[in-house]
Order: structure tokens, then sequence, then C-alpha cells
């Protein structure tokens, strides 16, 4: 998971590629960068941090040009260093060219170790430079068709944002794994990971950069293809339950309102007995505030989040994100105590994080906590861009609900089932959205990556 943002014919490109990095700035906490071009070379500035502390007015000012891309970088692929960040400049033989990648390609390890065993060397260990490899090893006459031919032979997801010193070119892969929106700017095209980056400056939504497509813009105007064989939609619903902002439209819905309807369904399906509702900030109050709705039992505010510390799920060393929980939440004892309260967060992973959470909620004196979690058991990991753990790792791939219940030490637990998260983003038979986290269906072949059994494609059709 990663944010990108591109806009080409504004002359303010690096300070509008900016605010829309700030907007995106929950997709990727690790390191930021921006590429902006100026017709004839490039600019370039990347560093690790957030986007406030990477940028400042004398870095902008020096990030010339009319056109830009920018990365926000949560790896999952490649080790959080310098070397890794993006988007990635290179020179070769048609020019020079940037990239921003958003997504996880899954064979990108088997076609490293043949570029390698061909005599490429390698700056970085993301998957990401394996396709500028694969487009400078094409003898295709143009960019476009080099972009084509390489991505030919990538498999898993990638929204990406290709800049030259003239154009910029957006490519989503078959399946539509990962976000990927067009909009204007008065003139100017904008391309972002997701609808609240456009929202920040004003722009117009047009419409997603449909699952094989890819669109070109330079200073003819914007020209559309699709060079990759059409395959069935299979976005990810993860960025529903838990990633996307909650103000974005994606995949053609609302967010907030898809996540109101996710704990209206759980309410259904795990009632409780119970005095109040709560959520996790934030992700888990739209659902928290849907269970209240359909269950009738009264919403409050019973964890206040510190907007000083970053999402915890995405911090890339486990030390960190155990230690995150207790900066993060505090607990509100006045609305607490005394009450059988339902708890609402949108997964469990490991199981570390909620163990923690309810063992506060009870310090601060209720009396019951029942825990509800409004997306199905995470039992398989995700090979397409989510940071989900090896399937040991996972707690729901080894432990009965009973057993989980009794880890995080809740008076009760209860999941949204697969058919009921399918139904609240309107595809009640899994046919459109990525759900293999949950369900081990692939829609691409993986290779088997753990020491267990070999993961499945799910079946066409």
């Amino acid at each position: 998971m990663c944010g990108i943002f591109g806009i080409f014919g504004n002359s303010e490109a690096s300070n509008l590629t900016y605010l829309g990095l700030h907007a995106l700035q929950h997709r990727g906490q690790e390191s930021a960068g921006i590429v902006s071009a100026d017709g004839r070379t490039f600019h370039v500035r990347r560093e690790m941090g957030l986007v406030q502390d990477v940028f400042g007015a004398r870095h902008l000012e020096a990030l010339a040009g009319r056109a830009a891309i920018g990365h926000v970088r949560y790896s999952t692929s490649g080790v959080s260093q310098h070397k890794n960040a993006q988007p990635l400049t290179v020179e070769y033989s048609l020019g020079k060219l940037a990239v921003a990648h958003n997504g996880n390609l899954t064979n990108a390890p088997q076609l490293r170790a043949e570029l390698e065993q061909q005599g490429a060397i390698f700056g970085g260990d993301s998957d990401t430079e394996v396709i500028i490899h694969l487009m400078a090893r094409s003898r295709a006459p143009t960019l476009a068709k080099q972009m084509v031919e390489a991505l030919a032979k990538v498999q898993g997801s990638y929204s990406l944002l290709f800049l030259t010193p003239t154009a910029i070119v957006a490519v989503r892969d078959p399946h539509g794994f990962r976000p990927l929106v067009l909009g204007k700017l008065r003139d100017a095209t904008v391309f972002a990971s997701e609808t609240t980056a456009l929202d920040l400056m004003g722009a117009t939504l047009l419409r997603e950069v449909d699952p094989g497509e890819m669109v070109v813009v330079d200073d003819m105007g914007m020209r559309s293809s699709r060079p990759f064989p059409a395959d069935r939609p299979t976005r990810c619903v993860f960025e529903h339950v838990y990633f996307a902002k909650p103000d974005s439209d994606l995949f053609g819905a609302s967010v907030y309102m898809t996540r109101q309807r996710f704990g209206m369904q759980l309410a259904l399906e795990q009632p409780a007995a119970a005095d109040l509702v709560i959520g996790v900030p934030d992700s888990g109050i739209p659902a928290a505030i849907g269970y209240s709705k359909a269950s009738g039992i009264p919403y409050d505010v019973g964890l206040i989040r510190s907007h000083y510390v970053g999402r915890t799920f995405i911090e890339p060393q486990q030390s960190i994100r155990h230690f995150g929980v207790k900066l993060k939440l505090a607990a509100v004892r006045e609305v607490l105590k005394g009450k059988r309260v339902v708890v609402v967060d949108d997964s469990i992973v490991r199981g570390t994080t909620s163990r923690k959470i309810v063992t506060m909620i009870k310090a601060a004196g209720a009396s019951e906590v029942h825990m509800r979690i409004s997306s199905p058991p995470t039992r398989w990991p995700c090979y397409y861009g989510i940071d989900t753990p090896r399937r040991a790792e996972l707690i729901a791939a080894t432990q009965p609900v009973e057993e989980i219940a009794r880890f995080i030490t809740a008076d009760s637990l209860g999941y949204l089932s697969v058919e009921g998260l399918g139904a609240a983003v309107g595809d009640p038979e899994s046919k459109t959205f990525c759900m293999a986290c949950f369900t081990g269906k692939y829609p691409t072949p993986i290779r088997n990556v753990e020491d267990e059994a070999p993961v499945r494609a799910a079946a066409r059709g």
C-alpha cells in the first residue's frame, strides 16, 4: 500500500502534488517523494519521513515544471530505506523516466532473479525496479509500447504513474486491485489514489482509471487505450474496510457510508446485550455508528485518538506497533465506567492490539466488553499490497473465535460474515472484489511463498 499523485499542465505542479500527497499521507508514512518535469529535465526530492517534514518552501520552489508525480510509501516489498523511496528515476535509451507504484508484484522475486542472471544491477530491493529493468530490455520503439511489453510479464497489483520530461502515463492492472482516479483542475489533468486528494485542491473527479487501462497525457491532450487482456475486476475490499480515508469515494461508493453499512450488517449478525457502542478510531467509528443505528444501542466516544501518532497498522517495526497502541488511544473513564460496552473495530490481525484495547477499556471501569469486528476473520496473507503477516502469525488462521475472544480478554467476540461484507459493498457473491485475505481464494496464481500448502487461485468467471 502506497499513495500516488500526478498532475500535468499546471505551473504549480509541485505545490499541488505536495497537497495531494498530504491528503494521501494515511496510505504511507515511511517516505515521501516528488519528481517534477519542466519539458527538458527532472527535478527530484525524496526522503524518509512525512510529507510535511520532507518538503519545505525552498524544496518546492526547486521542483520546477508544469508536470509532477509524487509518492508516499508504506513498504510491502523492499525494506524501509532511502534507496527504496519513490518516485524512482532512471535514464535509459529513450531518455529520463520516473515511476511511482501502488501495489505489489507477486512474481517480482522470480523476475528479479532472471534479470540478475542476465546481468541486471538493482539499486534497491522494491518490486517497482523490476518494471524499469523490463522496459529497458524491451526493443519496442516507443515508451508506451515498452510499458505494455514489460507489464505483460508481471503479475499482481499495480497502479502506476510514469513521468517523462514531456508526459505522464497512468496504468492500472487488469484486475483493478488498487484504486486510481482521474480528474481535472481547470486545464490540468490530475491522477490520485483517492478522491480525497482531488477534493483538497478543488479538482473535479472525472472517473476511475479502468482496470487494464493506460492513459497518456501530454501537450497534445489525453489518449486512452486498453492494451491488456480483459480480466474479471477484483478490487481490494480491505480498502473499504480499513485503508482508504472515509471522505473518499472508492470504486464508485462512499467509504464512510460503506463502513456504516458494515456496522449495520454486523449488528444484525452479531447482536450484543449492552449499554453503549463505541468505535476504535479512526476506521472503526463509521461502523460503530452503523452498529448503533441498527441495534438501537446508544453511541458515544469512549476512545480518544492522539493525532500526533501515525497509523499503528502500517508501522514497519513490530516493536513500534505494540508501543504505539498506548500512545495512540486513551479511554474516557466517565463514558465507560460501569457500562456493558460494544467495541467496534475494523479487523483483528495478530490480536495483540485488540487485547490492549480491551484491557484499556476494562481498566477504565467497563463492566463488560463485547468486541465486534466489521470484517470477517483475517485468515490468509495479502499478496497484493496490504502488509498482512505470514499465515502462522494471523490469529484467526490458527484459533477459533472463542479462543481469540479469550486471548483478547473480551466477554464476547463477533465478526461480520463474508456474505454480509459482500452485501454491504454491493457484491453479495464476491465477484468484483478481492476477499482473499478472508477466504483464501486468490484471483491470480500465487507461488508458494510460505512453507505451507500451495495457495490456490480463484476460478475465473
